[in-house]
């Protein structure tokens, strides 16, 4: 195994717990503190990207090409990212945020939708952007699938495609398979992993993407993340540092950073509570406990079994609609 490159998400993932209610001030101290630490790469957007702010998705506290021009100007040698969802963010959004200082664009789509994702890619390359490709729910299909989709990624011009657990969802052997898949497929682009804790597995995962071969990882700073959270910045650093592998972080200066910056700011702890087990369980989306919760309520029905049903039809976003149906049907049953 070689030292992997991290990748700080506390300021994009890490905005769905805070409900996207980021400012100035709080970016700036972050920013600092990771680059202070030796991260290489901090991605600040929205929790759903650019363009993200949204009545659909809530909106942010302030904008976030503010945010990112914030952290340009505070980060000394950290690289600056912004996520973008195709359909959510567009070419425009992705302009104006080159134009105030990204430098890593990551382009998210669901694991079976990659072919959405070319003309995205083909703009950030001819910006002069690193590009980085987000194959979200990965858990949903094999590793000879995700691949074959990983290949498309690259043919647009990826430079590394990560897996996402977006749920999740996975146990380590699967995560460790779909990384493996990826490494034989790929012959130019680097491979990532982006775990989240609802089974209590974001660590473990991540350490086993790497077994795998995985050039690059995702944490947050306490695991601030939607669900359970993320793979914590400070634990992996600190068990990098154990295995040998530490890619120059400083474990004290993130021990710091998340607990005297980003602590007193989060509004709870993300961790495996029966919501979030649920999540990791069924295998769903963590933006469709509310939902479920509510309809649940309303048709007299526990929203677990209305989650689980969900992963069964592999629900993912923009078919929460599906939600009510489920609650029916479960309700006449």
């Amino acid at each position: 195994m070689k030292p992997p490159r991290i990748t700080d998400t506390t300021l994009r993932d890490g905005s769905h717990p805070m409900r996207h209610q980021y400012t100035g001030e709080q970016v700036r101290a972050i920013v600092g503190a990771l680059d202070e630490a030796g991260v290489p790469v901090i991605e600040v957007t929205h929790g759903d990207g650019l363009a993200g702010s949204s009545l659909q998705y809530g909106f942010s506290r302030q904008n976030e090409l503010d945010l990112i021009a914030i952290a340009r100007e505070t980060a000394r040698q950290a690289k600056i990212a912004a996520l973008l969802l195709p359909g959510v963010g567009t070419r425009q959004e992705l302009k104006a945020a080159a134009e105030r200082g990204v430098q890593i664009v990551r382009v998210a789509t669901q694991c079976t939708e990659a072919d959405i994702s070319e003309q995205h890619f083909g703009l950030a390359k001819e910006m002069g952007l690193e590009t980085v490709g987000f194959l979200m729910m990965s858990h949903m299909r094999p590793p000879e699938f995700l691949a074959e989709q990983a290949l498309l990624m690259e043919g647009y011009g990826a430079d590394c495609v990560y897996v996402v657990d977006s749920a999740g969802a996975l146990l380590p052997e699967g995560a460790a398979a779909r990384v493996r898949a990826l490494k034989a497929a790929l012959t130019r682009a680097q491979v990532g992993f982006h775990a989240h804790n609802n089974l209590g597995l974001g660590i473990g995962n991540t350490l086993a993407a790497l077994e795998a071969g995985a050039d690059q990882i995702d944490g947050t700073l306490r695991g601030l993340g939607a669900g359970a959270g993320n793979a914590a910045t400070e634990l992996l650093a600190a068990v990098l540092d154990r295995m040998g592998l530490n890619p120059g972080l400083n474990v004290f200066s993130l021990m710091d950073a998340a607990e005297y910056i980003v602590a007193p700011i989060m509004p709870f702890q993300p961790l495996p509570d029966r919501d979030g087990i649920t999540i990791g369980y069924a295998g769903v989306y963590s933006t469709f406990l509310l939902h479920a919760k509510r309809a649940g309520e309303r048709f007299g029905v526990d929203p677990r079994d209305i989650l689980m049903e969900l992963g069964r039809r592999q629900a993912v976003a923009g078919q929460e609609d599906w939600i009510l149906d489920v609650a029916l049907d479960l309700s006449r049953k």
